[in-house]
């Protein structure tokens, strides 16, 4: 998860929403720092929170099946772009939430999951995909980057499918309905804020 909403927070923010068509779905709407909620029922949208002046644009953001499956097959499209690189020191703080009979409830950081605040994007990424080795598919193919600095200019992911395995979440995070809230800085500097609503539910 953490490396996913990394990425995704490097593809960018602004002031844009998208919301995949569904029958039921959630809004993000920007409210300076308090986006509110518009309907109950989620499937996956998305929207940037930051100010007008920030550097990182995510544009389009499009992910199928909705809810989620995991271990299944993802859909996955996006697009975005920053006037600035994007450089170490970069810290992302992640505030998720989880709906609980009807109530929002936020979810505590344990073990690195949950609203964590991650000081060193750049070193976990590091961590990952060790320096020196390609960037795993479809990033590689498409010349996206995996680590730092991220040059200015445009992002693309054209629709490229992916198999998400079975993963070792805990109990409370293998279905349900989900939102989250991130923000990337530099040096206290905000340069994204994104936030997404999303469903999962098991095989």
């Amino acid at each position: 998860m953490k490396v996913i909403f990394a990425f995704l927070l490097c593809l960018g923010c602004g002031s844009t929403s998208q919301v995949d068509k569904g029958q039921t779905f959630h809004i993000w709407t920007p409210n300076g720092k308090n986006p509110q909620l518009v309907q109950n029922h989620a499937t996956f949208s998305w929207t940037n929170c930051g100010g007008k002046k920030e550097p990182a644009v995510l544009k389009t953001l499009s992910i199928q099946p909705d809810p989620i499956t995991i271990p299944g097959d993802l859909q996955a499209t996006a697009a975005g772009s920053s006037s600035v690189t994007i450089a170490a020191p970069l810290t992302v703080n992640l505030t998720l939430e989880k709906e609980v009979a009807g109530i929002w409830v936020k979810i505590p950081c344990v073990d690195e999951i949950g609203s964590c605040v991650y000081d060193d994007v750049c070193r976990l990424l590091d961590e990952v995909i060790p320096p020196g080795q390609n960037c795993p598919e479809p990033l590689f193919t498409y010349g996206l980057p995996c680590h730092c600095p991220f040059k200015a200019g445009e992002y693309s992911l054209p629709n490229t499918n992916f198999y998400i395995p079975t993963l070792y979440l805990p109990y409370w995070m293998t279905s349900g309905n989900y939102k989250a809230m991130a923000v990337l800085t530099s040096n206290v500097h905000e340069l994204a804020c994104l936030q997404v609503s999303f469903s999962l539910k098991p095989e």
